[in-house]
């Protein structure tokens, strides 16, 4: 077992909303809390912790409170900061749905949740009122915030002006949010996360970012999900700083953002990363305000992560984390100067953790020097999930009896305590009984200046044997061909580690948080 390096922080028995919100000094209360990156209008802690204060007191009076789950689908706006805390102030569960869904998807997690109550937005309204009538909500208990015909909006809420709810749980048991795994690989699961996981994984992760009360940060990340919610909306709201929303990506509108609202700290996922790179509508915005870039949801290689941070001037950091963790585990802390850029950097305070051998499921020691043999990572804090809604088997199969989170992702670790993300073990190609990480290969790919993405799954050749097939957006139609890809591979890794296969597609499937949807490729095959 390995554990941080920082000594442990002190996690306060207090709800999301008592740890955020309560004892703002004057000075602090005047400060900008929300910008829409969009328009420019702004609001300050003082009119935020008013909204949510209202948006409480409105539900309350309906009956909202501990035991109602309500849905929230809503891209990142400033609205989105106000109704999420202001459920939450109720004692009610936020469950948080992905703005991509569709009526079906929408409808499956209303269900799986047991959501009494929806907000969304009026983009949205189609396939948000679809799945509310299939679920059995009237329109008395679905809030279109910016308005339609037959729901309240949230200037109606807001104008009820009734009283916060005096509203007492267990932060440590008590669920706060409901969020829903990423499904890249199986059917999406409500992750039960408590207002204790929520507090403790702020707590555990501010110090080592560092981020200030001056400090501008662009929320591109959604905060329907784990990262966005976690490292963005509450950790933000802690260190008093101001949150740029923005509600979808478009790269000439996130570079714009940067530069008309002289953002300092950018939280990303690697495709962003890969634009910042390569485009060369980069050099068109002065981006000299951002000091810092963190990228994370999936690996990020270090040449990509050194060429960022050389174009911009900026430092590049990495974490990882998962939603059952809340999310994070390990950091790339803002002053560690000598941690490797391709690395997550170290686990964060108040943790434990293990590596397994998959083949031998004998924990593997940390190194006295040099890095240690891959295995799958195992986690135990404070920020881990209560457990699956309703799913008492996955979580048992998650959750050993230790306590130990079972990441399922594939990582090794020096004997500094730095922690490097392999690939995920569901997703190793095994080809003549070597395993091949798909990311490495990924990396490797987005090196080649005609490569503008890349994905690698493993396929069966024509004698049934799994071997590496790269998926390729390219920069430009017809700037390389397939010989010369997996030539270029050839050059630069072990044999058994070729690629042996490439199609050039349009996009490569990513979930809302920048992960490769390999099931969508491996789809793409079989159709």
């Amino acid at each position: 077992m390995f554990l941080s390096p920082f000594p442990d922080v002190d996690i306060p028995s207090l709800s999301i909303y008592d740890y955020l919100f309560t004892g703002l000094a004057e000075d602090d209360l005047d400060r900008v809390a929300v910008i829409d990156g969009s328009s420019g209008a702004s609001m300050t802690y003082r009119t935020l912790i008013d909204q949510i204060n209202r948006v409480a007191g409105a539900l309350a009076a309906r009956g909202v409170g501990p035991g109602t789950v309500v849905g929230l689908l809503c891209p990142n706006i400033p609205a989105f900061t106000s109704v999420f805390h202001g459920i939450l102030r109720t004692g009610a569960t936020v469950t948080t749905i992905n703005s991509l869904y569709t009526a079906d998807d929408i409808e499956n997690q209303l269900t799986d949740s047991g959501a009494t109550w929806l907000f969304t937005l009026s983009p949205l309204y189609p396939a948000a009122h679809e799945a509310a009538v299939a679920v059995g909500l009237d329109d008395a208990h679905m809030f279109v915030l910016d308005g339609a015909g037959g729901h309240l909006s949230l200037a109606d809420l807001l104008g009820e002006d009734a009283p916060a709810p005096v509203v007492e749980i267990d932060p440590a048991t008590h669920i706060a949010v409901l969020p829903y795994s990423s499904g890249t690989t199986a059917r999406p699961k409500g992750v039960m996360l408590s207002h204790r996981n929520l507090v403790a994984n702020v707590e555990q992760a501010r110090g080592l970012l560092t981020v200030v009360a001056d400090d501008r940060l662009l929320a591109v990340l959604p905060f329907f999900h784990i990262y966005g919610m976690t490292v963005l909306l509450n950790l933000a709201f802690k260190q008093r700083s101001a949150l740029v929303t923005m509600p979808r990506f478009d790269l000439t509108e996130f570079l714009r953002i940067m530069q008309d609202h002289a953002c300092s700290y950018v939280f990303i996922a690697p495709p962003i990363a890969v634009a910042l790179a390569k485009h060369p509508l980069v050099d068109a915005f002065d981006l000299s305000s951002v000091h810092t870039i963190l990228s994370g949801a999936a690996p990020l290689d270090g040449a990509l992560s050194d060429a960022v941070a050389a174009r911009l001037g900026c430092r590049m950091l990495q974490g990882y984390g998962m939603t059952e963790a809340s999310p994070v585990t390990q950091l790339i802390p803002q002053n560690a100067l000598d941690v490797s850029p391709d690395s997550v950097g170290y686990t964060i305070p108040n943790m434990q953790c293990k590596l397994i051998s998959t083949a031998t499921g004998a924990e593997i020691d940390l190194p006295a020097e040099g890095m240690s043999e891959p295995g799958e990572l195992l986690v135990r804090g404070p920020n881990v999930m209560l457990g699956y809604l309703g799913n008492e088997q996955a979580t048992h199969e998650a959750i050993d009896a230790e306590g130990f989170l079972h990441t399922g992702d594939i990582a090794t670790v020096s004997a500094e305590g730095v922690v490097k993300i392999v690939d995920r073990s569901k997703e190793l190609i095994k080809y003549k009984g070597y395993q091949i990480p798909p990311a490495e290969l990924e990396a490797l790919l987005l090196t080649h200046p005609a490569v503008a993405d890349a994905a690698v799954i493993g396929v069966l050749d024509d004698d049934g044997q799994e071997i590496p097939k790269a998926f390729l957006v390219v920069t430009v139609s017809g700037a390389v061909t397939a010989e010369e890809i997996m030539a270029y591979v050839a050059e630069h890794v072990s044999p058994h580690k070729k690629v042996r296969r490439v199609e050039f597609i349009d996009v490569i499937p990513k979930s809302s948080s920048g992960k490769i949807l390999r099931k969508d490729l491996r789809a793409r095959e079989t159709a």
